[in-house]
């Protein structure tokens, strides 16, 4: 493997996604209140129909629409009523035409209604006889039986992340647990002997663990669990002993900084000496974050990312996300939004640019503003919304371009 022979974004998200096929988390049955974020590991389907019953979306009276058809308020139709349903009740009498029955917002409509005038529309003359003033069509103010979804279809996909809403679709079908994947289990390693945490004495020259973090809480974003979480200086066999306790309970290590060539750049030794096929990935051509590696160290996969903040979350945005999207088998649709570019700016010829951009709206328009800073930057992050891809053959971005922008 030769150092920095960069591959492209493509070739490498293929080679990835090649050494993962087949592997498979296990699945694992754990209860609706505990399942946000969680990614399904089967189809759920409904056991019955939502609603269960044609019911009414506001107060007012069930009708046969004919009945209807004709009134205002100069020449009303005169219904009478049989009935006011009460909620949680069914109705006990059908109406025929001419007749009406009260029902509440969410009440069950009485058979032969097809429609409901709302109460504002109508007037009670007395106990028995309702004057109706605006005529409603077939299916107006009623949901029917089914319409929100139909007994046996398939509500959440395989491989949907659950939300708060989809909890909601759970909870509307009384179930109460579902089977869903293991979370992946990742390990994060932070290289440098100038690296300490964010609760050690910090002296000059030293810098705190950010990537460690935001790594991390990344990895928990997308339903991840992080096994471990450490700090080791640039020795190669303190980096090895990390690396292996790491893979003997992580799917996949994740190790930020040393991924370049330098004298204590030891990762790429490192993954190479736990055999196997060792580094398949030794720089990619994009910027920022040429310098990543990617290698299987026996049959785990370990992730190289630059030590530099704004280039280790693009790269796990590209490679780290896309592989645990494949395990877990997500179906997740990508967060953007085109966006019209407020100013000129170059970007590195032969290579696919990553820019950091800032979004706002301006007369009604979604607009980017570029995010500038050298990369060892953390405030590139905090100041940027999201980023646009500048391909290869480009030489920047020009002023009122409309450029996809994709969201962290």
């Amino acid at each position: 493997m030769d150092f920095f022979k960069a591959v492209s974004v493509e070739d490498g998200q293929s080679a990835i996604a090649s050494r993962l096929k087949g592997y498979a988390l296990e699945s694992e049955e754990v209860g609706i209140s505990e399942c946000r974020g969680r990614i399904l590991s089967e189809d759920v389907v409904s056991r019955e129909n939502i609603p269960g019953f044609n019911r009414s979306t506001v107060d007012g009276y069930a009708v046969d629409s004919r009945d209807s058809h004709g009134a205002s308020s100069t020449i009303p139709s005169m219904l009478m009523l049989v009935e006011e349903v009460e909620m949680g009740s069914a109705p006990s009498k059908a109406i025929s035409r001419g007749q009406t029955s009260y029902v509440p917002t969410g009440g069950m409509i009485p058979e032969g209604a097809d429609s409901v005038v709302m109460i504002e529309n109508a007037e009670k003359l007395d106990e028995e006889n309702i004057m109706v003033y605006k005529a409603v069509s077939k299916g107006q103010n009623v949901i029917l039986k089914g319409d929100d979804i139909r007994e046996g279809e398939v509500v959440l996909p395989k491989g949907k992340r659950l939300t708060s809403h989809d909890i909601g679709v759970l909870a509307t079908q009384g179930i109460s647990k579902v089977k869903v994947h293991r979370k992946l289990r990742i390990s994060i390693i932070s290289t440098g002997d100038e690296i300490v945490d964010i609760d050690e004495p910090f002296e000059t020259g030293k810098i705190r663990d950010i990537n460690g973090y935001v790594l991390a809480s990344r990895v928990e974003e997308l339903g991840g669990e992080v096994e471990r979480k450490v700090i080791v200086k640039d020795e190669f066999e303190l980096l090895k002993r990390e690396v292996a306790e790491s893979l003997a309970n992580s799917d996949i290590a994740i190790i930020s900084g040393g991924s370049s060539v330098g004298a204590k750049d030891y990762t790429h030794d490192v993954i190479n000496s736990f055999g196997g096929e060792g580094v398949f990935i030794h720089g990619v051509a994009v910027k920022p974050g040429k310098p990543t590696i990617v290698g299987m160290a026996g049959d785990k996969m370990v992730f190289g990312l630059p030590g530099h903040p704004s280039s280790s979350i693009l790269l796990f945005n590209i490679f780290v996300k896309e592989a645990m999207n494949q395990i877990n088998g997500t179906i997740e649709k990508e967060k953007s939004a085109y966006c019209v570019m407020d100013s000129n700016f170059p970007s590195s010829s032969g290579k696919r640019t990553y820019q950091m951009v800032s979004v706002y709206e301006e007369n009604g328009e979604l607009r980017a503003a570029p995010v500038f800073g050298k990369s060892g930057m953390i405030t590139l992050l905090s100041k940027s919304d999201g980023y646009i891809e500048i391909e290869p053959h480009e030489e920047g971005v020009y002023s009122g371009d409309r450029r996809k922008v994709k969201y962290f």
